[in-house]
C-alpha cells in the first residue's frame, strides 16, 4: 500500500500519462472494430437461426456452441500464432479485432435470435400474407420491432468486448492492460504498480460504467413500457366486454 501514496510513483504516472492514453486509444480501436465485425457475424447468424431452414440453423448453432464454449484467450492465441506461422500475420491489433469479432459474434447472434423470436408469430404471418419474402419480412417488419428487445443486451456486449480487449495482453498487444504492464516493468518507470493499475482500472470504469447504466435504464424502461401496454390492453378488453354486454338483449 505504500506505493499507492508515493508522490514519486504518482509523478511517474503523470509524466508518462501519454502511455496510458495510447493504451486506451488502442483499446477503443480494438473494441470498436471488433464490435463492427461481431455485429456483421451476429446479424447473419441470427437470421440463419430464425430462417426456418435446418442447414442454416445448424450452421448458426454449431458456430455459437463452438465459440461460446471455448475461451477467448485460446481463440486469440490460436489466431495469432496460426496466422503468424502460416506467413499471413495480421499484426497484434488486427488479430485482436478478428478474435474479438469472432468471439462476440456468437453472443450477438444469440441476442439477435432472441429479439426476432420475441416478435409475435402473427407479425410473421401478416408479413407473409402481404407477399413479403424472408429478407423483406425481416427488414421492414420484424427487425424494427425486435430492436427494443435487442438494444439492452447489445449494450452489455459493448461493455464485455471493451473489457475483453485485455486478452490482447497474452500476445503482447498495445492495449491498455499491456501498456500498463510495460509501464510498471520498465527500466525508468518500474515500481509504480499501485498508481498505474489504479489509473488503468479507472479508465476502464469511466468507459464501462455509463454503458452498463444505459443498458440497465433501457431494460427498466422496456419493462415499464410493457407493463403500461399490458394494462392498456386489459382495460380495452374489459371495456369491449362491457360494451358487448350492454348491447346484448
Amino acid at each position: 500500500m505504500a506505493g499507492l501514496f508515493s508522490a514519486n510513483a504518482w509523478n511517474k504516472v503523470w509524466i508518462y500519462r501519454g502511455t496510458f492514453l495510447m493504451g486506451l486509444r488502442n483499446t477503443v480501436f480494438s473494441a470498436g472494430f471488433g464490435l463492427l465485425l461481431s455485429l456483421c457475424i451476429g446479424v447473419v447468424l441470427g437470421l440463419f437461426a430464425t430462417s426456418g431452414k435446418k442447414p442454416l440453423a445448424a450452421i448458426a448453432r454449431v458456430y455459437v456452441e463452438v465459440v461460446q464454449n471455448t475461451p477467448l484467450l485460446l481463440q486469440m492465441c490460436f489466431l495469432y500464432y496460426a496466422l503468424a506461422f502460416s506467413g499471413h500475420g495480421l499484426g497484434i491489433l488486427l488479430t485482436g479485432v478478428l478474435a474479438l469479432g469472432i468471439y462476440h459474434g456468437a453472443y450477438v447472434a444469440e441476442v439477435v435470435r432472441a429479439g426476432i423470436e420475441a416478435v409475435p408469430k402473427g407479425q410473421f404471418e401478416a408479413a407473409f400474407s402481404q407477399g413479403f419474402g424472408y429478407l423483406g419480412r425481416m427488414y421492414y417488419i420484424i427487425l424494427p420491432q425486435s430492436i427494443k428487445v435487442i438494444l439492452p443486451p447489445m449494450v452489455n456486449q459493448v461493455v464485455n468486448i471493451f473489457k475483453n480487449t485485455s486478452c490482447l495482453y497474452i500476445v503482447g498487444g498495445a492495449d491498455l492492460i499491456s501498456t500498463t504492464y510495460s509501464f510498471v516493468t520498465g527500466e525508468s518507470t518500474g515500481g509504480a504498480y499501485a498508481p498505474a493499475y489504479l489509473i488503468s482500472g479507472l479508465l476502464f470504469f469511466v468507459v464501462c460504467c455509463p454503458l452498463s447504466s444505459l443498458a440497465s435504464m433501457w431494460e427498466i424502461s422496456l419493462k415499464k413500457r410493457e407493463d403500461r401496454s399490458g394494462k392498456t390492453n386489459r382495460r380495452e378488453t374489459a371495456r369491449s366486454r362491457t360494451l358487448r354486454s350492454l348491447q346484448s338483449p
